[in-house]
């Protein structure tokens, strides 16, 4: 079986009714008939939209071919049109270690992208791991936040940021990552094995979609209950205690069906704490048990909303619209002369604006798309990054400070009814003096209709961004406009605020152990916050940090991923960590 990348191929090639033509454009690429190849399937899919008069596909094909002289002069081939040919290395599972840990049991706290995959490699392993979940599963979770979303209640326990599968379940799903990180592949195989669709093992870009993840996740608890492990939805980790530097035991609640909460103290050799980023209570946790923690860049600002067929036409040109090209997207940066960057994130195409709050009187918006793609809006973040300087004091959560009071702000300038503040992009430049509507109404033919699902609130978002935020966003629309024509059309819709990007902290960790580290050391041993650590001694590392033995920080919440894709490689790194130590 061999692999050949760089092959030109036409749009209607990639269709599945196109087969034929696939195959004729990959035997023309390597110069052998049409009927020596007798097997092929796609490897990598990505869309070549450079020139917008010859959109077209670059593919990478895993094939066969009938002649074994034909494979031997195939096989290590260069072409002039730089078509690449080697032997294909198919791919042979994730593979993990047997547990030797005896009858001591993991605990993973969260059950996001990097909690779901720490606890399926740990009960994979034969660990039979117990994952703590403070949000519902995911069928319950579904109706909590629709019940919001049409004017319900908000459960701050279970929402659009907590519950089983994380804020990744109600996203776009993108699994584009910039790690280069061998365990990327088994994320994709492991998610295709779960029920995700199968073209995300060969799309440049791929994604699952929020309303097929919902099934994915299911079935990835399902194996981990099948495996032994098991599964505890609205049990809020409440603490953690060590003793001689080693995690023994977690503190928690779980809800009764009564709506009360019933306390349980669980002994524990190993806990991966995957908290997720809004997970704010549980910062509050760590620092108090005195471990170590530290500010990490993050950023903050509003969602975008174009009409999705502007998007298309600008990033396609005359093949917008094609069957086989689908929504288009979108990413872009811009580096300031304020030496700010503003830069578009978690692009959703064809998607909606959600109502992502998760604490009472704040409102927070992020994006989502189904699998299709196909609402009649692109949303994207427009993100403005956070200095030192910004914050208040030296707390190290003084990003969390800054976050709370941009969504009580949001709240209170929408009416206190979990409606978005919102403004069209002509009216927010015009009330900065850097746009004057009335001599350019006329030039714009949008109608953007706000997806935020509780309605918004039209309001002039100069008076409820920092100032930081507001100036940089003036600057930089008018720099995405010439990269996407459109772009700061007056009719574009800005609906706020996005503040739940990233962590606005890191609990650092040891590099080799993937360990916590204790933040305060003394001759004695160390010095705990929280007084009922009772730690009296621990390891060190090399450098001399002491070792908060078995407790291990994880994922996007810890400060260690970006999303679904890193975080869940992180869930793994970590749940191979443990089962290391015990080898």
């Amino acid at each position: 079986m061999l692999e050949a990348s760089n092959v030109y191929l036409p749009l209607d090639a990639a269709l599945p009714s196109c087969a034929g033509m696939a195959q004729a454009e990959l035997a023309h690429a390597l110069g052998i008939r049409y009927a020596d190849i007798t097997s092929w399937k796609f490897s990598k899919l990505s869309v070549d939209a450079r020139r917008k008069n010859d959109v077209h596909f670059t593919a990478s094909f895993v094939f066969e071919v009938a002649d074994q002289e034909i494979e031997e002069a195939l096989a290590g081939k260069r072409t002039k049109t730089k078509i690449q040919v080697k032997r294909h290395v198919p791919y042979e599972g994730y593979r993990v270690g047997e547990w030797l840990g005896g009858d001591a049991r993991p605990i993973v706290v969260g059950m996001g992208p990097a909690g779901l995959f720490a606890a399926w490699a740990l009960a994979k392993s034969g660990a039979a791991p117990i994952v703590l979940e403070r949000g519902e599963d995911v069928d319950a979770r579904m109706a909590s936040v629709s019940s919001f979303k049409e004017g319900g209640a908000l459960n701050p326990e279970s929402n659009v940021q907590f519950g089983e599968g994380g804020a990744g379940t109600f996203s776009d799903g993108k699994l584009t990552t910039n790690i280069k990180n061998p365990r990327c592949r088994d994320v994709l195989h492991i998610f295709a094995q779960a029920g995700a669709p199968e073209e995300i093992l060969w799309e440049g870009k791929p994604h699952i979609g929020t309303d097929k993840l919902v099934n994915v996740v299911k079935t990835m608890r399902e194996q981990i209950i099948a495996w032994g492990g098991e599964v505890r939805f609205g049990a809020r980790f409440e603490g953690m205690e060590f003793e001689d530097g080693r995690i023994v035991a977690v503190r928690g609640s779980q809800r009764q069906e009564d709506g009360t909460r019933e306390k349980f103290v669980l002994p524990a050799s190993d806990v991966v704490l995957a908290c997720g980023h809004s997970a704010r209570d549980v910062f509050d946790r760590v620092r108090n048990a005195g471990l170590l923690m530290e500010r990490k860049p993050f950023a903050v600002g509003v969602r975008i909303e174009h009409p999705q067929k502007l998007i298309d036409k600008a990033q396609y040109g005359n093949a917008a619209g094609h069957p086989a090209l689908g929504a288009a997207d979108y990413k872009m940066a811009v580096h300031l002369r304020n030496d700010r960057s503003v830069y578009t994130f978690c692009m959703c195409p064809g998607g909606e604006v959600m109502c992502s709050a998760s604490e009472l009187g704040g409102v927070v918006v992020n994006g989502a798309s189904r699998h299709a793609r196909n609402g009649r809006n692109a949303n994207a973040a427009l993100l403005v990054n956070v200095e030192d300087r910004d914050l208040r004091g030296d707390d190290v959560l003084a990003g969390v400070k800054l976050q709370r009071r941009m969504e009580t702000a949001a709240y209170r300038a929408a009416g206190e009814s979990y409606k978005a503040p919102a403004q069209r992009v002509g009216d927010f430049m015009a009330s900065a003096g850097k746009f004057n509507r009335s001599q350019s109404e006329h030039r714009s033919r949008l109608e953007v209709e706000p997806t935020y699902a509780r309605g918004v609130e039209w309001v002039d978002l100069n008076q409820v961004l920092p100032p930081f935020v507001a100036r940089s966003l003036h600057a930089a629309i008018p720099l995405f406009n010439g990269r996407i024509r459109g772009f700061s059309d007056p009719n574009a819709v800005l609906t706020g605020v996005e503040t739940r990007s990233s962590s606005p902290v890191r609990i650092v960790r040891d590099k080799a152990t993937c360990q916590a580290l204790f933040s305060q050391t003394t001759d004695c041993g160390l010095k705990i916050a929280d007084e009922s650590a009772g730690v009296a001694a621990a390891s060190h590392t090399a450098e001399g940090e002491p070792i908060a033995g078995g407790f291990y920080p994880c994922g996007e919440g810890a400060g260690y991923a970006g999303g679904i894709m890193s975080a869940a490689v992180d869930g793994l790194r970590v749940a191979e960590a443990i089962i290391a130590s015990y080898e």
